[in-house]
């Protein structure tokens, strides 16, 4: 059987940062979670806490795949082929963000029948999700329909903004400049300002660390000399280092959690992200490593659908009048029910939607 290699890292926090979420999410909404921090109060205030911290591991990461996969590309000075690039990323994010967003509002609707709170939300209108669909809901004010839905309107915000950018700069020097300048900036500013949540600036400290760190460790110019890349690297490095001064000198002050997290998953990514695992059969942590893998390619579409299993684990624990009891053991077994649950309809929506759907291409003469 021929062996693969992988690259565990990056599959091992994609597949964490997926769990990490779903689990905040839970600990977050419901009497199913009012009841179940009961019985581990340490454990559910702890996700409820720092779960969502989970975001920056997703930013992170983001930053550092976007740089490798647009790094690859050699037209993207060609409008044309920018507008194409940026236009598959939306429909490769679209089409299983369209079915649970579907499943989500079918879920909602028989929720309302029974659970009175307020992260069911009322009936959505076609304007919402209309909005939804364009990613323009956070923009334009409107409730989200799930949880998750607002991340997948960043993700997008970003992966096209990063595309623009390398396009327009010259070489990846320029980049790496420009890259080190929004995220400083929205390191210290913009990202501690709500009123920016809903566009790319906020989040785009975080994304730049991704970016820097996959340019820190890989050539910038695909026909750049030995020299160049050197020096490409060495200044990714250097401003990736001054990043760090910067962030540890303004923690002295007021520590922010989420800054420093991210630092050091780039930083993680840097020295480990292109360490790669030889998969063979009768290894002694095949298991393990098939596990990860499993996880990691299905970690979108759980990221995408658990808000569903959120709404309907609350709304039998309900409406069986299980929540008459205040059990936290029912209320916490429920709960992992439901999160199984949510992984394997990630499984469905990943064979049945994600995958098929990458066909869905923009094809233009350039």
């Amino acid at each position: 059987m021929q062996s693969k290699n992988h690259f565990l890292l990056i599959d091992f926090l994609k597949l964490f940062a997926a769990l990490l979420i779903i689990l905040h999410h839970f600990s977050s909404y419901g009497q199913l979670a009012e009841d179940a921090k009961s019985l581990l109060p340490g454990l559910m205030g702890f996700l409820f806490d720092y779960g969502r911290y989970a975001v920056q591991i997703f930013l992170v990461m983001g930053g550092y795949l976007a740089a490798q996969s647009l790094s690859s590309q050699t037209n993207l000075r060609n409008p044309r082929a920018l507008l194409k690039l940026i236009f598959n990323r939306y429909l490769r994010l679209f089409t299983p963000y369209l079915v649970a967003l579907l499943l989500t509002i079918c879920c909602a609707w028989i929720a309302r029948f029974w659970v009175q709170d307020e992260f069911v939300g009322e009936s959505e209108t076609l304007g919402q999700l209309l909005a939804h669909l364009f990613f323009l809901q956070g923009i334009l004010g409107l409730d989200s329909i799930s949880a998750g839905a607002w991340y997948v309107a960043i993700d997008w915000q970003l992966f096209s903004i990063l595309a623009i950018l390398m396009g327009l700069l010259p070489n990846s020097r320029s980049l790496i400049w420009v890259a080190t300048g929004l995220a400083v900036t929205s390191l210290l500013y913009f990202n501690r300002h709500s009123e920016y949540e809903n566009y790319f600036i906020y989040f785009i400290g975080s994304y730049g660390l991704g970016v820097l760190a996959y340019l820190a460790k890989n050539q910038g110019d695909a026909v750049g000399s030995p020299t160049v890349d050197t020096i490409v690297t060495c200044l990714a490095q250097g401003l990736f280092g001054l990043i760090g001064v910067v962030i540890l000198i303004s923690s002295l002050q007021d520590l922010w959690i989420r800054n420093c997290l991210a630092y050091f998953v780039a930083l993680a990514l840097i020295i480990w992200g292109s360490r790669a695992y030889k998969d063979e059969k009768h290894a002694r942590f095949h298991t393990a490593v098939l596990t990860i893998l499993w996880g990691s390619r299905r970690s979108y579409c759980a990221f995408l659908v658990h808000f569903a299993f959120i709404l309907l684990a609350n709304t039998i624990y309900i409406a069986w009048g299980m929540h008459t009891h205040h059990d936290g053991l029912v209320a916490l077994t429920l709960m992992l029910v439901a999160v199984v649950l949510s992984w394997v309809a990630a499984n469905y929506l990943y064979q049945l939607v994600e995958i098929p759907s990458r066909k869905l291409k923009l094809k233009l003469k350039l």
